[in-house]
């Protein structure tokens, strides 16, 4: 019977079949970010204060200095309060001048934002005093769509197949994130931003099967690493629309619309020649190999598709297998727990933006940057150390970034956010190990129900993180720390798993991935590694 692993290295492991759909792969990330944590720009602090409008019915020559001055108290640094305001009353503007106010209340007739800026929704929907929090479970309910959408789109795409889920979620993502820039109220805002996000997961935990399906043993992570780094230069992206663009309504219809580019996928998406084996669907299998292979100018030899046949008796899997199977539990329970505090920290973050000290613009940028070298970075470090020691510092360094930022003076900005910098790269570099190590774990039958179970913890963490935030009203140090506690113990946890690095994926959910180490040594080496191993054996 013939290993799926055969038909691609006939087919060709990474040629330029393989490149192209990498590349198609890798433009929907580009406006990804956005989606996820644009709405950052979208409620930064500006100066506010009450309404106090009903004065000017009974002095309206009254200068604008003067309006607050009679109309808002004043805190002990001797600034206008933001949040209050002396209750009006129905006296005439020289017994106000004489006697003063005293008595204060919340401001009932909204608040007025005096520097000259463009639309915001912290401006438009009021979210400051009572309101502020109103942006952080807003995001917190956004990350409930991505959960949402991991619920759904792991056993979908195993159901249904990875190429309808695919199209399926970038329509979604385009089409609701358009609508959210037309919205009325923050209440429809929040509802439509959910359900965008549901789509964005979809896109996410999709492009992992189809990356990962399609190339050899030792070009798994490239291929899925690469398209990642697409995902850093839409934070780069992110940083330069929303410096540029401050109408938050023009902002939003910026980072949707270009998706709407990418109509032609529906014709030029190939489905996983994997999957529709593992479902039977061998003749459509062979269609896709055949095409893949005249592009990559290869021939697959005759007898290698007639023992495909043999390959359509696979045994199919359910989600539950993750939980009835021993090896596929610990493999589940720990490899959520790394998705969890990956969202954790990265989240932590990247939400963070604000509370840094610098320029928020100039921060997403440095975010943005350090990004591309820290995706770039993990398709070396998995070639050279393996799956499970990557996975796990990686999570042990931003942990230790965060937890060292709590020892930080809140006044040494630049150091603060230096080590924000580096915890990100780490994050960011840890999350790109955590799918390409969960693609590897387990098997094809189940492939996206696992990485979309796995997926669901960092959601539940991306829901969690903003909240987190909110406890910094006690004490400052207390979101970092919990961040970067968590993320340390995760990464002690990722010693617990396989490694899985140069080993065949699993097909059916019978085989533990600890036998498959003992083929690490059969398994045919690309070039490159044959000369790094001539090299080492000359030393």
């Amino acid at each position: 019977m013939v290993e799926f692993g055969d038909l691609i290295s006939a087919v060709g492991e990474f040629c330029l079949y393989q490149k192209l759909l990498v590349l198609l792969l890798s433009l929907p990330l580009l406006i990804t970010p956005f989606q996820m944590v644009g709405q950052v720009f979208m409620v930064v602090d500006v100066p506010h204060y009450c309404n106090t409008d009903w004065i000017r019915a009974v002095g309206p020559n009254l200068t604008e200095e003067e309006q607050l001055n009679l109309t808002l108290p004043r805190g002990a640094d001797g600034e206008y309060d933001q949040c209050s305001m002396y209750s009006p009353v129905d006296w005439d503007l020289d017994s106000i001048r004489a006697y003063g106010l005293n008595a204060t209340e919340k401001c009932s007739s909204g608040w007025v934002y005096p520097t000259a800026q463009q639309p915001s929704l912290l401006t438009e929907f009021d979210l400051v005093c009572d309101r502020k929090d109103l942006g952080d479970i807003s995001q917190s309910l956004s990350m409930v769509g991505l959960l949402v959408g991991a619920m759904i789109v792991g056993p979908l795409s195993d159901r249904i197949g990875r190429r309808p889920v695919l199209l399926i979620s970038m329509l979604g993502q385009s089409l609701f994130g358009l609508v959210l820039a037309f919205l009325p109220n923050f209440t429809l805002y929040v509802v439509f931003r959910c359900i965008m996000s549901t789509a964005a997961s979809g896109i996410l935990i999709t492009t992992l099967p189809l990356a990962t399906e399609w190339v050899g043993v030792s070009y798994r992570p490239a291929a899925v690493l690469i398209s990642h780094c697409f995902l850093a230069a839409g934070q780069l992206l992110l940083a330069g629309l929303s410096y540029g663009i401050r109408n938050w309504r023009l902002l939003q219809i910026a980072g949707s619309a270009p998706m709407f580019a990418l109509f032609f996928y529906f014709w030029v998406l190939p489905e996983s020649a994997r999957w529709l084996v593992t479902r039977g669907k061998i003749e459509e299998a062979k269609k896709y190999l055949k095409k893949a292979a005249a592009i990559n100018k290869r021939t697959i030899p005759p007898e290698l598709l007639d023992q495909l046949k043999c390959e359509a008796r696979t045994k199919s899997g359910s989600i539950l297998d993750l939980l009835r199977k021993k090896h596929l539990l610990k493999v589940t329970l720990i490899m959520a727990c790394a998705w969890f505090v990956d969202g954790l920290v990265y989240y932590g973050l990247s939400l963070n933006v604000t509370g840094f000290g610098l320029d928020i613009y100039l921060t997403q940028f440095a975010f943005g940057v350090v990004e591309l070298p820290g995706r770039i970075c993990c398709i070396y470090m998995l070639r050279w150390f393996g799956r499970k020691k990557v996975q796990a510092v990686l999570l042990l360094v931003a942990g230790l970034m965060c937890l060292i930022i709590v020892g930080i003076p809140e006044d040494q900005a630049v150091a603060i956010t230096v080590l924000a910098v580096v915890g990100k790269f780490a994050a960011s570099a840890s999350f790109s190990t955590s799918y390409v190590y969960s693609a590897e774990l387990f098997p094809t039958v189940i492939r996206q129900s696992g990485v979309g179970l796995c997926s669901m913890a960092a959601r539940v963490a991306g829901i969690v993180a903003p909240l987190i935030r909110l406890l910094e009203q006690y004490h400052h140090a207390i979101p970092m720390s919990v961040y970067g506690g968590a993320t340390v113990l995760g990464g002690l946890l990722c010693f617990l798993l396989p490694e899985t690095s140069r080993i065949e994926l699993p097909d059916d959910t019978e085989t533990d991935n600890h036998e498959k180490r003992n083929k690490l040594q059969t398994l045919p080496k690309t070039d490159s590694e044959e000369k790094e191993m001539n090299s080492e054996n000359k030393v």
